[in-house]
């Protein structure tokens, strides 16, 4: 076993990075990655794909909202992302009467498209290389030993600084950014082109969008039609604007051919996006910390939290659609904490990266560069002494802050206070509507409070289970006092007694407001004694993190330098990188094959009508028992759903563009594969998978059977 185990290690290591792997930085492409992308089929000159002097496919991705990735489709601003990308907007979109999320919407005219209040579209207009601008800033830093080499507040004042208030008070909607890569060692600077007016085009049922939901989420085989379609709408001169009905079109820089020829199995694929974060740079302490603490905290907490909101939502229509994209989120990162559990196990991710050390420090002694020994040295120590801390965090954040939702009570009462002990009516009046905003804005339209108290009731039960009951805020210490230890009573009583424990509570308040029904209210000391526990953790583990920053740029430092000419590609940090690979199917285990393409066979081979999550509209049911699928099918009639690739990807690549050999559109990244998780900490070549929805599916869709064909006609099919 042991000899297995170092063989495993050594296939991993033998190369510092292996074909398929990597999250490129584009202006490093030509000089880093290039040549192998167009050995593996790439018919492509880099400057097709990155260029700093004029358009090219970059310019044609986006960032859609705050974590995922789009694609521009046509001359008339029009984008495609996933569905679960767009999931909140259609949410918000959707009444009882309404029901966007089980029906689909699809806009008949440019005046039925839905405006959305907040959401933003970020195209990338330039990427600059600053480091030896920001080294040297740092190198006048008055604190050299802390942590402005990592701050996002101090880099981006770097970069507004670098570029001048004059220029971005003249551009509206343009902003900079500042990111650190490879720990700190390594800085490039983003010129963003930011648009605010962007409006829902059609989204197609859950049933279809969603199709499999939390069962197949991180699963291969996929039958998911995951996407969602928008515009982007500019003034008149094409500048960001806020919402007008006066605004037009977008007409982008660059939109992506769309291809109907299809993908085969080894086809080169490569695909660009913001992908979020990766650990590719962990030490070993690390792996075990992210699977003993981090993940098994989350897997633990989230499974009770969505066992109870699954039981509601089944229960009642209204509270499926007040928490459906509540659940889909707490969902998401359960399941990638469990993918990520097993593949730190069944990959030995502890022993891979310990082999690495090791390998570094007999690198650095040889090279006469102890330093480098030292860093691992303290970064053991740290993780070390963290431990009892970062457990505390996790507990607090996962059971409490997002697990109750009461935790979140607006806290801020001294205005409204001092404004009711004061003889001045209209600052009294004034402070009381603002508490009642704060008020509409945790008991919004996709507040229950009912499951919030039976959720509450479980997480806090399972909480001072696994809290020692001295590392718990002090206040806790009345349920203990008044209600015996037994927390369904005190979750009771704050549900009876606080202003925001009912709407009926509430208007009370409102009718006669007062400091002693503020200060006294349950809820609001809960609240508050939660938060105050935060800032005790945060601080308290903030006290570790310059050290750990100083000492983690010191060994990404030194495996730069072991690894010399060898590419290497920094650890994702939500900024635009592109990864390439080929269409490929894969062995999850012994003798089990899973292909490269799923079709809708798949779909009605699963369909339940019984289980909401594998129901099959009949629409879609009429389609297929005709063989309508048009200029869509697979040669041999059926119909295209997704397919899979080796592509690198991680969280953030939701709703990236996934392209040919030629540049065209073949598909669009959803997810990963269940036992590829564990490539957000070490590639995993037999094993990562992108999953990615089929853009002849998409179409097949939006014509066939939406409707909507009038979309494509603004788009760029290539046959």
């Amino acid at each position: 076993m042991k000899k297995g185990l170092l063989v495993i290690v050594a296939a991993i290591l033998s190369c510092s990075v292996k074909a398929d792997e990597g999250m490129w930085i584009l202006p490093l492409l030509k000089q880093q990655k290039f040549a192998e992308m167009q050995a593996l089929g790439l018919k492509l000159q880099d400057y097709d794909i990155y260029s700093p002097d004029s358009s090219a496919l970059k310019d044609a991705v986006v960032i859609f909202g705050g974590g995922c990735t789009g694609e521009m489709v046509s001359p008339e601003g029009l984008l495609l992302t996933n569905h679960h990308c767009g999931y909140s907007q259609i949410q918000m979109h959707s009444t009882l009467e309404h029901d966007y999320l089980s029906n689909g919407f699809w806009a008949a005219s440019r005046e039925q498209e839905l405006p959305n209040p907040g959401l933003k579209v970020t195209f990338i207009d330039k990427i600059e290389d600053v480091t030896d601008y920001v080294k040297g800033r740092l190198a006048k830093d008055e604190d050299p030993t802390g942590m402005n080499f990592l701050s996002p507040k101090y880099l981006n004042g770097l970069a507004k600084e670098r570029i001048g208030e004059a220029f971005l008070q003249n551009n509206p909607g343009v902003d900079v950014e500042i990111k650190a890569f490879y720990g700190g060692n390594v800085y490039y600077m983003f010129t963003k082109k930011i648009y605010s007016d962007v409006r829902l085009v059609g989204a197609p049922p859950s049933s279809i969008g969603k199709f499999g939901a939390d069962t197949d989420n991180w699963m291969w085989p996929r039958h998911t039609g995951d996407f969602s379609v928008f515009r982007v709408y500019a003034d008149a001169n094409g500048e960001p604007a806020e919402y007008s009905d006066k605004n037009v079109p977008l007409r982008p820089k660059r939109w992506l051919k769309i291809s109907l020829k299809g993908v085969q199995e080894n086809d080169f694929a490569m695909m660009m996006g913001f992908p979020g974060r990766t650990n590719k740079y962990y030490t070993s302490w690390e792996v075990e910390e992210r699977r003993d603490i981090d993940n098994t905290v989350r897997i633990n907490i989230r499974e009770l939290r969505q066992e109870a909101m699954l039981e509601e939502m089944l229960n009642d229509p209204a509270i499926r659609i007040q928490y459906s994209s509540k659940y889909a989120s707490s969902t998401n990162a359960y399941k990638n904490a469990i993918g990520s559990s097993w593949a730190i196990n069944k990959h030995h991710l502890e022993e891979v990266k310990k082999a690495e050390q090791d390998r570094l420090i007999e690198w650095g002694k040889k090279n006469c560069q102890p330093d480098y020994e030292e860093a691992l040295l303290s970064l053991e120590q740290l993780v070390y002494e963290r431990k009892d801390l970062r457990f505390r965090g996790w507990m607090l954040d996962e059971a409490l802050l997002r697990g109750i939702e009461f935790a979140r009570v607006p806290t801020q009462i001294k205005p409204l206070c001092d404004a009711l002990r004061s003889k001045n009516k209209s600052e009294q009046e004034k402070q009381l509507h603002l508490f009642e905003l704060a008020y509409l804005k945790f008991y919004d339209k996709n507040y229950s409070p009912e499951v919030d108290r039976k959720i509450a009731k479980i997480m806090l039960s399972e909480y001072r289970r696994l809290v020692s009951p001295t590392s718990q805020p002090a206040w806790f210490a009345v349920i203990d006092k008044r209600f015996k230890g037994d927390v369904n009573k005190f979750v009771d009583h704050l549900f009876e007694k606080s202003i925001f424990g009912n709407e009926r509570n509430f208007e009370k308040f409102k009718s006669s407001p007062s400091v002693k029904a503020l200060e006294k209210d349950p809820m609001i000391q809960f609240a508050v004694a939660v938060q105050q526990e935060k800032t005790a953790l945060t601080k308290a583990l903030a006290d570790f993190d310059a050290g750990y920053a100083q000492a983690h740029r010191k060994y990404v430092e030194g495996l730069l330098k072991m690894y010399g000419d060898k590419a290497n590609f920094p650890d994702a940090n939500f900024s635009l990188r592109l990864t390439y690979g080929q269409v490929k199917g894969y062995s999850p285990s012994d003798a089990v094959y899973y292909q490269c393409q799923t079709t809708l066979d798949g779909v009605m081979e699963k369909e339940d009508p019984d289980n909401w999550e594998f129901v099959v509209p009949d629409q879609l049911k009429k389609l297929y028992a005709e063989k309508n699928f048009g200029r869509y099918a697979l040669p041999d009639g059926r119909m295209p759903v997704a397919f899979s690739a080796s592509t690198h990807s991680t969280g953030g690549n939701s709703g990236s563009p996934v392209l040919n050999a030629d540049g065209e559109l073949i598909g669009i990244n959803f997810d990963r594969n269940w036992e590829g998780v564990g490539g957000d900490i070490q590639y995993l070549p037999d094993y990562q998978r992108s999953i990615i929805v089929d853009v002849r599916y998409v179409l097949f869709i939006i014509d066939k059977y939406a409707g909507a064909g009038y979309l494509l006609d603004e788009m760029e099919l290539s046959e």
